[in-house]
């Protein structure tokens, strides 16, 4: 991903419970689990990637295996481990103390009012991730008609860059997008290659393939 011109890798961790996310990442999150993937797994693969590379990484997941972890105890990993960032999809920014170690990204939903968008955008760092549209991850035949007018308003609370999220998976719809956000975030289209293509020795390449069209739309 990073070859194909990527600016942030976002890397879950899996949980059996994925309230935000459709079919194909919660069957990923299925596989992950009986391969046995764990919290401790993840933070080895950053381990691993920091050996090779210092692309900007957050992890996106779950308070549940955050908080069976130890929330203090896997700030201090993941903050040793290299991450930068956490995206946790059922954490309240209202529950959400400070801490040490990654930045904790905040979400805003469609349905969001503007006074919640206030509060969240006054406690944020790093970056805001845009729900793009209302239900759950994968990708969509067409981009929210919404979007100008939620980023723009957002952009009215806040310096930090906009990334928007959930249904992205063409390069027109990454085009888009791009015109009104700062980043765009492709997840489930990227998962389903990965499953899809997942017997081939040559996956890394055509996953390189596959998001080097995403990338170009979006900086062209």
């Amino acid at each position: 991903m990073e070859k194909a011109g990527t600016d942030i890798l976002e890397l879950g961790i899996p949980f059996s419970d994925p309230l935000a996310d459709g079919v194909v990442n919660q069957l990923a999150a299925q596989r992950a689990l009986a391969a046995g993937a764990t919290v401790p797994g993840v933070l080895d693969c950053v381990r691993q990637i920091r050996r090779r590379s210092q692309i900007p990484i957050v992890l996106y997941t779950y308070l549940n295996p955050i908080f069976q972890f130890g929330l203090d105890r896997f700030h201090h990993e993941a903050n040793e481990a290299g991450v930068d960032g956490l995206l946790i999809l059922d954490l309240p920014p209202e529950e959400d103390q400070p801490s040490h170690g990654p930045l904790h990204i905040r979400l805003i939903a469609p349905t969001t009012p503007l006074e919640r968008i206030e509060r969240i955008c006054a406690q944020a760092a790093g970056f805001i991730y845009y729900v793009s549209r209302e239900g759950v991850t994968g990708a969509q035949t067409s981009v929210a008609s919404s979007l100008r007018e939620r980023v723009a308003q957002i952009r009215r609370c806040t310096g930090l860059p906009i990334a928007v999220g959930f249904g992205i998976s063409t390069a027109e719809q990454a085009r888009e997008v791009a015109y009104v956000a700062d980043a765009i975030v492709v997840g489930s289209a990227i998962v389903q290659q990965i499953d899809e293509q997942s017997g081939a020795g040559d996956m890394a390449e055509r996953i390189r393939k596959f998001v080097e069209p995403l990338v170009g739309a979006t900086k062209g």
